[in-house]
């Protein structure tokens, strides 16, 4: 046993705990399993037990007991890390967060243990009816039942136990506890480590009895390096300076090269494609046609992001919440079309509602494995498995994205007019400021008195008719007349609605429409279609006169400060667009007519309003309003509003600044913009995860068992961004480091990228994860550059990537880090390296996709909507590189296909690589590496010298950055034919082609 002061303070002491009596578990539980259930949950789950396996063998599991003279010293059992895995293996199937057989759940420590659970007796192992059950013998009691699996091995069971007698300390899984700051211990050659992260690695390898490689080849080194950090190889002229410099001023040499490509334009271009595959970036919307998308400007931001050393934290709250900054910039609005990348559906007959969910669950989900590395996704239709993640927690974050004015519209509104040259940004800024001062002034002063309850009298009687079968009827609501449709409504539906006028209004100023949903109450959580009113016409009818007067409107006030179609194009009567709930209703909306000036009404006199609707979607949806009443008003200060000096004048500044922006050369890019408080929808949650199946009410908010929103922030996106890289959150900056890492060594740290959680693989080196986390977000301050240059100077990364016979058999994944990093170049790496060498690379950043060449027939689907303009052989466009590329969803570029790149649906933490026929076929024969076998071909032509060995010699050099060795000179000089000069000149291609597809040429 161990004594009460090894227990941490935060814990109770077994001692301090009453034990249960047994009798209270035999009246309380009821252990009538549904074994049929069980059984199918226990096969779903088998897979998690080589999780288990793997991660007792990266983290051994210490000895309980080690003898120390005559004392026998008990370690303390971690639960996260030994017992936690045993649950999830042999009990979570059943009692988990998605099934929770007889109330129990081993993902929640109040389901378990006390004052609410009920499982375990902290401190009295004898007493816990948890072993009681894994050591039953009896075939209907023991747990996990003999159908659903082995009874579990005697040193689990043990550990159990032991753990339980300990007190059974329930401590959270390691990537759920805030990273700390670890000192490394004594090493018995400190003298090797370079940089901090190698006194760890060191540490690790020592306990093992493993010394680390030898340093890698000077060259080597720096052909990995100029690769991981640029994407692209070091030219000749960079081998020879660093050599030469190396061998002068030796580790001072290395610095300078890291430090030289961290400020290279070619960087941000490398870490920018990397970040692409996280936030599934494509120029196309994915689904249907998946027609174009116009959002480049957000590749080029990302780049530029890297290249300017944005910190981590501002880089995340700008992409989730850059659109609710104070003094936002162009920039800001830009990089919210992270969360614009979601896909889209234009396809005839479907429900805009229904993928407008789509990509807010999917944003969701997304942020949660970009910044979070965990999967969220799968609470979306019940509680995580293993993980305290509750149904709940999925739709209270899901309520952070729902509130964004975006829709699964072929307009992708709204839209931002992104200045296409970067020296246009601050003028741009500028301008949109004044521009939204100005409009928000005026728009709240429009608002203030169109929401005025006192300013409206309700018309009581109202008769309403239509120009075709669409139906109505009027009734009276809380002392209105309300007119509203019956049935199905037709296309270009005209609403004509005629009232008699109070006698207590003789003079009329304004006219007010209230739009409502057909169903108020259900709109709220299930939208229904909007409306659009194309056109708006008012009449006044005088007993005396012998036609109806027209009334001539000034202007409309509405509800909505950023509508999507102009309302004023209501009183335009070649327009089909104007007021409108497009495409969607929640809540009723409001528009007031305007007089031009105020007009003295008869008495007797009636009103007639006409109210059309032209607009339909998808060839399906009539956009028509559905239900509504009126009412009126003389208050003179709606004609101040309308046509009064002081707010015409604003109204003309308005007018001059748009003027002014429009000169501008700019290019629409979709952005996140929310939707103002009294327009704002409902979050619910949807049972099992139906869209259609509403549950309960929630409100925005983070995990229950995470830390809280910062509370005196309102609970917005931008308070969620700042919660995702707040000292708060024990998440972000693991994932952001382990990230880097694995780019620079083929795995990370925690190999499943995508799930830091339960069933994910804990790290290698757990202590040096969290101390670099740490120090990431704390000392580095997020800085991404300070991050990459300490891992890029270490010895770690600096070891000979030889494998070495003796660990081939215990770490044939290199998870200790005993050797350099040795893994396939990725797809973008792989061609833009060919460009690079044949000198065919166009460095030109930024601006439209391109389109290089690919293999005949693979657009014919899309060639008469969709065209694939190569440029011609000899247009440097055509050699641009890849990041650059057109990325369609539906067919990605053939050559990233071949080789891993994902099709950017959804998003992807890590690239899984593979070997296949494809992917030489693809090198041997894409027309991008024909023409670069071609011009190396040339290149070496014109090397100084006729000998036919220098060129190879000289074009061997320049691809692999290594001299080309004598036997490796001897088979490509044969295959020339070096007798036969002509052929010899023709076969220079074929060496060149053989070059870049050396398998040394291919990986780093």
């Amino acid at each position: 046993m161990i004594s009460t002061t090894q227990i941490p303070e935060h814990r109770p002491s077994p001692k301090s705990i009453q034990p249960f009596r047994r009798p209270r578990f035999r009246r309380t539980l009821d252990f009538n399993w549904n074994m049929a259930t069980i059984s199918i949950l226990w096969s779903a789950n088998r897979w998690l037990l080589g999780i288990c396996l793997c991660s007792l063998l990266l983290n051994p599991i210490p000895a309980d007991e080690q003898t120390a003279g005559d004392q026998t010293v008990v370690r303390p059992i971690r639960f996260s890390q030994q017992i936690r895995p045993i649950l999830n293996s042999h009990c979570t199937a059943c009692h988990g967060g998605v099934k929770q057989a007889a109330e129990i759940s081993f993902v929640y420590r109040n389901q378990v243990l006390p004052p609410n659970g009920w499982v375990i007796d902290p401190g009295d192992p004898d007493a816990s009816l948890l072993v009681e059950r894994i050591l039953s013998d009896d075939p209907s009691e023991v747990m996990p039942p003999p159908e659903h699996g082995p009874k579990l091995s005697d040193e689990d069971a043990t550990l159990i136990q032991e753990w339980i007698r300990q007190g059974a300390i329930w401590d959270e899984h390691w990537s759920f506890q805030l990273p700390q700051k670890h000192e490394p211990i004594a090493l018995k050659n400190p003298s090797w480590s370079n940089q901090r992260i190698d006194d760890f690695v060191l540490a690790r390898l020592e306990s093992q009895n493993i010394d680390p490689a030898t340093d890698e080849d000077p060259s080597r080194w720096l052909r990995k390096v100029t690769l991981d950090l640029t994407g692209l190889p070091p030219t000749l002229k960079q081998r020879s300076d660093f050599l030469k410099q190396q061998r002068q001023v030796g580790e001072a040499a290395y610095q300078d090269v890291v430090q030289r490509l961290l400020q290279s334009p070619a960087f941000g271009e490398r870490w920018a494609s990397v970040w692409l595959d996280q936030v599934r970036y494509a120029d196309s919307k994915g689904l249907g046609v998946d027609g174009r998308r116009n959002v480049w400007k957000y590749r080029d931001w990302v780049v530029n992001a890297f290249n300017q050393g944005m910190p981590y934290d501002e880089f995340t709250i700008k992409q989730i919440a850059g659109d609710l900054l104070p003094n936002r910039t162009s920039a800001d609005l830009i990089a919210t079309a992270a969360q614009r990348l979601s896909q889209s559906n234009e396809e005839g007959g479907t429900d805009d509602e229904e993928f407008r969910v789509a990509a807010v669950l999917d944003r969701v989900s997304t942020t949660w494995q970009t910044w979070q590395g965990i999967t969220f996704g799968c609470t979306q239709c019940h509680s995580h498995p293993y993980d305290a993640f509750k149904h709940t927690d999925y739709y209270r974050f899901a309520a952070f994205y729902n509130n964004t004015a975006d829709s699964d519209l072929d307009q992708e509104w709204p839209v931002f007019q992104a200045p296409i040259n970067e020296s246009d940004s601050p003028a741009a800024d500028q301008l949109d400021r004044q521009i939204k001062a100005v409009r928000d002034q005026i728009w709240q002063t429009e608002f203030d008195l169109l929401s005025n309850t006192s300013a409206w009298k309700a018309l009581q009687i109202l008769e309403a008719k239509t120009n075709n079968a669409t139906a109505l009827k009027v009734s009276q609501v809380d002392g209105a007349a309300e007119f509203h449709t019956i049935g199905t409504v037709s296309r270009n539906t005209s609403i004509v609605l005629t009232a008699p006028i109070p006698e207590s209004v003789q003079q009329l100023t304004a006219i007010r429409l209230t739009a409502k949903p057909l169903n108020p109450a259900t709109a709220l959580p299930d939208s229904e279609w909007g409306f659009v009113l194309s056109n708006i016409k008012a009449q006044l009818i005088v007993p005396t006169d012998d036609k109806p007067r027209q009334i001539k409107l000034s202007r409309l006030l509405i509800d909505d400060p950023d509508p999507f179609y102009d309302p004023q194009q209501s009183l335009n009567p070649k327009s089909n667009q104007g007021f409108a709930a497009f495409s969607r209703i929640h809540h009723p909306r409001q528009a007031a007519l305007v007089l031009q000036q105020p007009t003295q009404i008869p008495a007797g006199s009636k009103l007639r309003v006409e109210l059309d609707n032209k607009v339909f979607l998808l060839a399906a949806f009539p956009l028509v309003l559905r239900r509504g009443q009126l009412a009126l008003s003389d208050d003179p200060r709606f004609t101040e509003v309308a046509t009064g000096s002081e707010l015409a004048k604003r109204r003309e500044q308005l007018a001059e600044l748009k003027k002014l922006r429009s000169k501008i050369p700019s290019t629409s890019i979709p952005i996140l913009q929310e939707r103002p408080d009294h327009l704002a929808r409902q979050q619910h949650l949807f049972v099992r995860g139906l869209f259609l199946t509403k549950g309960q009410l929630v409100q925005p908010g983070v995990p229950e068992s995470m830390a809280p929103l910062d509370p005196n922030q309102p609970a917005n996106r931008l308070a969620m961004a700042r919660w995702m890289v707040g000292d708060t959150n024990p998440l972000t900056a693991r994932v952001a480091v382990n990230r880097f890492w694995a780019r620079l060594f083929g795995t990370g740290l925690v190999a499943t990228e995508e799930d830091f959680g339960s069933s994910g693989e804990p790290p290698s080196h757990p202590k040096l994860l969290d101390d670099l986390a740490w120090r990431f977000q704390h000392e580095m301050k997020w800085d991404i550059k300070a991050l990459l240059k300490e891992l890029a100077l270490s010895k770690t990364y600096r070891q000979s990537s030889k494998i070495r016979p003796e660990l081939i058999q215990s770490d044939p994944a290199n998870r200790l880090l005993a050797r350099g990093p040795r893994a396939r170049l990725s797809a973008e790496i792989v061609r833009d390296q060919a460009l690079a060498v044949s000198g065919l690379l166009n460095h030109k950043q930024a601006g439209p996709p391109v389109h290089p060449p690919i293999p005949g027939g693979v657009w014919r689907p899309f060639a008469a909507n969709d065209k694939w303009n190569t440029p011609k052989a000899g247009n440097t466009e055509r050699y641009r590189r890849s990041i650059y590329t057109y990325t369609k969803r539906s067919i990605p570029y053939p050559m990233f296909a071949a080789f891993d790149a994902p099709s950017r649906e959804f998003c992807t933490p890590r690239r899984l690589p593979s070997n296949t026929p494809l992917q030489a076929l693809m090198t041997l024969n894409d027309a991008t590496f024909d023409e670069c076998a071609a011009a190396l071909a040339d290149d070496m032509r014109q090397h100084p010298g006729s000998d036919l060995a220098a060129q190879i010699r000289y074009g061997f050099l320049k691809a692999v950055c290594r001299p080309i060795r004598d036997n490796e000179l001897q088979q490509l000089v044969s295959l020339c034919d070096a007798n036969n000069p002509s052929v010899a000149a023709t076969n220079l291609k074929m060496v060149a082609m053989v070059i870049l597809n050396l398998d040394e040429f291919l990986t780093k």
